[in-house]
Parts: structure tokens; C-alpha cells; sequence
């Protein structure tokens, strides 16, 4: 179920700069410029909309974070934390021309095991698709929402 979330609508809240004919984008969590990609153009979008509307402090949100995966070092796109700073929600950004499909809920997915957090997205800016976790049953369920703490 996609959730028609309009990312777009936080492009003002950006901060861009160019500089040698080349385009920045600022990330507030890492604090500096950074080339404007087209997936980082999402990812900022994103964190836009969790701090302003999910209401999420910068400070609990973590941009690229490294963990391992059987043995394997990965970087999530995003990860969220709950109040007692506990992984919540985890976010896999993608270019918007590249489709939201199984296999990036796969990647996702495969990401999460060691995290083990309740809530996953993944979303190209125009396609947004959310899951809730139940890692007990081992089953899942997709929602029509992005879930606030």
C-alpha cells in the first residue's frame, strides 16, 4: 500500500548551494554539503518529514549508520530511535526512478536483522511503503502510515 506521502512539498526546506557548476545539499544530521544525488535528494527529503511532521528529533535520527550483517559491513540509509534512544525505524531511501519492488524490502529486510527494530520503510520519494515487524511470529504487515513514537 503506497502511502502518497508528498516529499516533494519539503523541497523549500532545503539548503543548496552551488559551487564549480556543481549542486550541494545540506544534511543537518552530518552537518555538511554533500553532491546532490538523486537518492540523497530523497533521504534529505525524508529527514525533512520526519522532523517536520513526525516530529522526530535530528538527534534521534542517524544517517548511514554502519552495522554488520553476518560478517558483512552495510550502511542503513536511515535509522531512526525511540525516546530511550532504542533503533524504532528504519529507512532505505531510493533514486525516484528507481521502483520501490521485493527486492528492496529484501535489502531492507536483511539490514534489520541485526537490528531488530519494529518499523521498516523504504520509499523512492514518490513511492512510499511502510511494514510493521513482528519478529516473535516472524510475519509482518504492511500500514498506511509511518508510525510516530
Amino acid at each position: 500500500m503506497n502511502l502518497n506521502i508528498n516529499f516533494f512539498q519539503y523541497q523549500e526546506s532545503l539548503k543548496l548551494k552551488s559551487e564549480n557548476r556543481k549542486r550541494y545539499l545540506f544534511d543537518p544530521i552530518r552537518k555538511k554539503y554533500l553532491a546532490l544525488q538523486p537518492e540523497e535528494l530523497v533521504r534529505q527529503l525524508i529527514i525533512q518529514y520526519l522532523v517536520q511532521e513526525a516530529l522526530f528529533p535530528l538527534c534521534r535520527i542517524a544517517v548511514e549508520r554502519q552495522l554488520k550483517v553476518h560478517e558483512m559491513t552495510k550502511r542503513c540509509d536511515l535509522l531512526v530511535f525511540d525516546a530511550n534512544y532504542k533503533p524504532f525505524l528504519l529507512i532505505e531511501c531510493k533514486a525516484p526512478q528507481v521502483a520501490i519492488t521485493e527486492r528492496v524490502f529484501e535489502q531492507i529486510a536483511h539490514y534489520n536483522i541485526p537490528l531488530k527494530v519494529s518499523y521498516l520503510v523504504a520509499s523512492n520519494g514518490i513511492e512510499t511503503y511502510c511494514s510493521a515487524i513482528d519478529h516473535r511470529k516472524k510475519k509482518f504487515q504492511f500500514l498506511d502510515y509511518i508510525p510516530r513514537i
